[in-house]
Formats: structure tokens, C-alpha cells, sequence
């Protein structure tokens, strides 16, 4: 697989959880563990995309915030509108 280098700025406690993941075996490295969390992102925006397809328009602001709610996912605030350049 050909990778791209890319430098990135990471808040001190977000770097110490990827690094635990690391230590603890659930990432492979940090580069694999930040690439994994980029594509679960993109995953998540490609599906609103898709439920905005679906349903013809973006759902309630309000069903959206139950779903994070229930999965336990911190609201996005870039979450606005169809994704771009999800895979």
C-alpha cells in the first residue's frame, strides 16, 4: 500500500490515548491507529451522506443527536451537511 507522510498537531491527552492503544496492542503503531480513526470518520460521513440520500434531505437535527447519544458518540461540528471526500 503506498502511504502519503503527513505531519499533524495533537492535543497532549489525544496523543496519550493513541499511544496507550498502541502500548496495549489495539493499533498496530500510531500512524495505523490515526489512520483507522480517519476512516472510521470518513465511514460515519459517507453513511450520512447516504441516509441523506435515502431519506431525501438531512435527518432532524434532533434524531441525530439521539443516535449519538445512543452509540455514545460526541457530536461533530462539522457534521453539517453531506460529507466530502468520504470514501
Amino acid at each position: 500500500m503506498t502511504v502519503e507522510k503527513v505531519t499533524v498537531s495533537l492535543p497532549p491527552d489525544v496523543a496519550a490515548a493513541a499511544r496507550a492503544a498502541v502500548s496495549s496492542g489495539a493499533a498496530e503503531s500510531l500512524s495505523a491507529y490515526v489512520a483507522g480513526a480517519l476512516r472510521e470518520r470518513q465511514a460515519r460521513a459517507h453513511g450520512l451522506t447516504e441516509l441523506e440520500r435515502v431519506l431525501g434531505g438531512r435527518p432532524p437535527q434532533e434524531a441525530i443527536d439521539a443516535v449519538h447519544r445512543a452509540w455514545g458518540i460526541a457530536p461533530s461540528s462539522d457534521e453539517g451537511g453531506p460529507a466530502t471526500g468520504a470514501a
